[in-house]
């Protein structure tokens, strides 16, 4: 656990860095969203960094999935470092602990690009990260979920946003040999250090209208503090309906252009209904 005046500063004096690194499907989507609710009520306490749109963030995000997936390659690395430098530079001059917060840190999910293992580039990307942020005291955060409520929901997200064409049950064939989330974060613990990797469970998460309690107590926040913030109206990145992701799942398998093949999946999104069995449209029986 980090103490309460290492909350505010690192252990070494230097100002504090906490990563969150996701991972996938563990209801980042839903804390980034929160942060964002509250960026106002947070500014006096921590300096917030999310993927929103037009931000750094975004290219940080896409340079640590590429970097997985091209880990031995000298211009995946230097990329890396250069995207961490535009996000560092946007920070304001100040003592206010920093958190990062981005699933994609930690490289690409199982279904993405033919990866099947569990995030074996993170424990190199964390050390990166750590060794490039030389004036930042750096720990790092991750969420975890029981594993087979994780794959299940990483397949149907492969199938929605990176062009995965298998079933379900061959995926999980796939990655029937995944180790479990003590293997990962023992790795994390080599590249890094004890004290400098939290793992927080999603199940432990007392309340989804304010999520990410865990990660905010650990950023230095009290739970008084926590309570006092504006909670989320709805869901965040929800799964779509069996029927949709069945549909884009055959869309993955045709030849067809990426960008268009982006349009028809935005439009699956926002209209799901129509791909259920019983949907009538308006004004039929």
């Amino acid at each position: 656990m980090v103490s309460k005046g290492e909350q505010q500063q690192g252990r070494t004096g230097k100002r504090r860095l906490i990563v969150h690194v996701g991972v996938q499907k563990t209801g980042s989507t839903s804390i980034q969203r929160h942060l964002g609710r509250n960026a106002k009520a947070l500014s006096d306490r921590l300096v917030v960094r999310t993927p929103d749109e037009g931000t750094p963030m975004r290219p940080l995000g896409r340079a640590a999935v590429n970097f997985s997936l091209r880990s031995e390659s000298g211009d995946a690395e230097a990329a890396l470092k250069i995207a961490l430098d535009d996000v560092l530079d946007t920070l304001p001059a100040n003592d206010l602990p920093v958190l990062l917060s981005h699933e994609n840190l930690a490289g690409a999910m199982p279904g993405n690009g033919g990866e099947t293992r569990l995030y074996p580039a993170l424990p190199q990307i964390v050390s990166l990260i750590r060794g490039h942020a030389k004036d930042f005291d750096t720990d790092f955060v991750y969420y975890s979920r029981r594993m087979n409520a994780w794959k299940s929901s990483v397949w149907a997200q492969a199938v929605r946003t990176d062009g995965y064409t298998r079933r379900e049950e061959e995926f999980m064939l796939e990655t029937a040999e995944l180790p479990g989330w003590g293997d990962l974060h023992r790795r994390l613990v080599e590249a890094v250090g004890g004290k400098r990797v939290t793992r927080f469970k999603l199940e432990d998460e007392p309340e989804a209208e304010r999520p990410g309690r865990q990660l905010l107590l650990h950023a230095g926040l009290s739970d008084a503090e926590i309570d006092a913030l504006q909670p989320l109206e709805g869901p965040s990145m929800s799964r779509l309906n069996d029927a949709s992701t069945e549909f884009l799942r055959h869309l993955n398998s045709l030849n067809i252009n990426p960008h268009a093949r982006g349009k028809v999946a935005d439009l699956v999104v926002r209209t799901q209904s129509l791909f259920n069995a019983d949907h009538r449209p308006e004004g039929t029986l």
